[in-house]
């Protein structure tokens, strides 16, 4: 059984910051590409950040120079620094990654935690 649980979602005024965390659990032999998604109401899921093991990293236009992905690979765990929060922003943030149990690679969703910005 494989989870990802993310933590760090809330409430932050225009301009603020917050850092989202997702730690993978289970019997993972290696975690490959993490990153973060997020949707918004009447809107499609959208990807936000990756990076890979080897710390490769893709950003979404909307949010290049203001968010920062990182993982920490010994602890199965990836990170979104979210900078300079913009009232569109606002959605569930989900956490997502490809794992290797048993050999085989698949790709796991958290169950996402919400990101309000809001005067």
């Amino acid at each position: 059984q494989v989870q990802l649980v993310e933590s760090g979602g809330g409430l932050v005024q225009p301009g603020g910051s917050l850092r989202l965390s997702c730690a993978a659990s289970g019997s993972i032999f290696s975690a490959e590409t993490m990153g973060w998604y997020r949707q918004a109401p009447v809107k499609q899921r959208e990807l936000v950040a990756s990076i890979s093991r080897l710390g490769r990293t893709n950003y979404a236009d909307s949010v290049k120079g203001r968010f920062t992905v990182s993982r920490d690979n010994a602890k199965n765990t990836v990170s979104l620094q979210m900078n300079g929060l913009r009232p569109e922003d606002t959605a569930v943030y989900y956490c997502n990654a490809d794992l290797v149990l048993d050999s085989i690679l698949r790709n796991y969703w958290g169950q996402g935690t919400q990101v309000t910005v809001s005067s």
